[in-house]
């Protein structure tokens, strides 16, 4: 091994909406504060920051997201290795080998892999797990963690332990798919089954011998993905002609289940996928009569509850069990005890064009430079609220079909309309007519906000020319 630290590979490319309507296929659950003042993202970069068996980790990701990925780490001030960006969907096995084979690209080392969306709590034990999981991976050993479990959860996949292996760790007897609760209780009771947590670690050249071994259609299109890679400002874009080649399948089912060398380590810390509301509930921080109430919230006569709101007050009375989540645009009201229904009711969303922006859009987008916040659109025009970080310009553009008024609420804005410049603060405007190439950007040392009056035929954001623009998206 090239040297005794361990390389965390992150993935942090999932899309989940079982946390409508917070999570959303536009920004997801693991950029999103539900445990603390930091992201889920943000808290797995901290916890792996502040640990000295880890080099700089590689984050896995897609297009979509990568400024996120980037602007939450500098935020936290974590530095990045390599950022990879998927150009489809192929589930964690082809992410994962070709994240691993950029990790051992020089030579063989091991890495850890990581949800960005989970919960974990770094104690003793969790460092022990860790301890153990790198003898066994030094041993040879594609390693995975199992979670004790606390109680017959019917959400999770499970892990049967074998016979101890000299590292602590044990082998593994066989994967157990998501079970009916009595069948969950009955392999708790025997104490040798763990809850399946999708982490593993392991040494780069063990892995990458055996996926070429036992998925040689994912090795291939992910070795060739990285070969045609292309650099892309602080990304690395994986060839999509090449990484659509490969098979859409999990890394359990494609190396796990099959190899040899697969141990498991008993793990018993708090840890949660976090992949329901009811689990937001149990990751803890309840108050005496059972609540977790986060932002404008109050409560009277309720208990057991989950109860959050991103803006709107929310006061709740006389009910028990019952989850309120209030975002910007959008309110979902269910039993706590049933938020396994939010899948369904994201479905129904979707099925119908009026209400699809809901379950992928939110209301305020963020960018690069900053972001928008939709505030309110009809026949032919659109009203929205633009923010411009300090030092921060938006593209050089145009657009076909609309113009622009923009009224500077706060800071100072730099505005190019064709070849004029000019500048202006606060309570001054400016008007871009159709088809003008126009620029915003931010000269000064705080946040500019700008109220924005679109008017025209189409309003869309697809009627967006880029001519220039400090983000690659010409």
């Amino acid at each position: 091994m090239r040297d005794n630290l361990i390389t965390p590979i992150v993935l942090a490319g999932g899309k989940g909406t079982r946390l409508w309507p917070m999570s959303r296929s536009q920004r997801p659950k693991q950029f999103l504060a539900l445990t603390g003042d930091l992201s889920l993202y943000q808290q797995t970069l901290k916890r792996l920051a502040e640990d000295d068996r880890y080099a700089r980790p590689i984050v896995i990701t897609n297009s979509e997201y990568r400024f996120i990925v980037a602007e939450q780490a500098f935020e936290c001030g974590i530095e990045l290795g390599e950022v990879l960006l998927e150009p489809v969907a192929r589930n964690t096995a082809p992410a994962i080998t070709a994240a691993v084979l950029v990790a051992g690209k020089d030579e063989p080392r091991l890495v850890h892999i990581v949800a960005s969306d989970h919960d974990i709590d770094a104690d003793g034990n969790y460092l022990n797990a860790i301890d153990t999981a790198r003898a066994a991976a030094q041993a040879g050993r594609l390693v995975t963690f199992g979670i004790t479990p606390r109680e017959p959860a019917t959400g999770f996949g499970y892990i049967e332990g074998g016979e101890k292996e000299p590292s602590g760790a044990l082998a593994i007897r066989r994967f157990v798919e998501k079970p009916e609760e009595e069948a969950a209780r009955a392999m708790i009771a025997t104490g040798n089954f763990y809850w399946n947590s999708g982490m593993f670690l392991f040494a780069t050249n063990v892995f990458l011998k055996e996926c070429e071994k036992l998925a040689p259609e994912v090795f291939a299109a992910a070795q060739a993905s990285i070969e045609k890679a292309v650099h892309d400002l602080d990304f690395v874009r994986l060839d999509p002609d090449e990484f659509a080649k490969a098979t859409n399948i999990s890394i359990d089912y494609a190396i796990f289940e099959k190899t040899d060398l697969a141990s498991v380590v008993p793990s018993p810390i708090r840890w949660s996928d976090l992949g329901s509301w009811d689990a937001v509930w149990k990751a803890g921080g309840a108050d005496a009569q059972g609540n977790i109430a986060r932002g404008p919230v109050s409560l009277h006569g309720t208990s057991n509850s989950l109860v959050i709101s991103e803006g709107v007050h929310v006061a709740v009375g006389a009910i028990n069990d019952v989850t309120v989540v209030a975002s910007e645009d959008a309110i979902y009201v269910g039993k706590l005890s049933e938020a396994q229904n939010v899948g369904t009711i994201v479905k129904t969303l979707l099925e119908d064009a009026k209400t699809a922006r809901l379950a992928e859009e939110h209301r305020t987008v963020y960018r690069p430079w900053g972001g928008y916040s939709q505030l309110q659109k009809g026949d032919r025009f659109q009203v929205k609220r633009i923010f411009v970080k300090p030092g921060k310009k938006l593209s050089l553009q145009k657009h076909h079909h609309r113009s622009e008024h923009w009224v500077v609420v706060r800071g100072t804005a730099d505005v190019t309309i064709d070849d004029k410049t000019v500048t202006i603060t606060e309570n001054q405007s400016v008007y871009i007519p159709q088809g003008s190439v126009h620029r915003m950007a931010n000269p000064g040392k705080i946040q500019l906000e700008v109220i924005e009056v679109q008017t025209g035929s189409y309003l869309g954001e697809d009627d967006i020319v880029r001519i220039e623009d400090d983000f690659g998206r010409t």
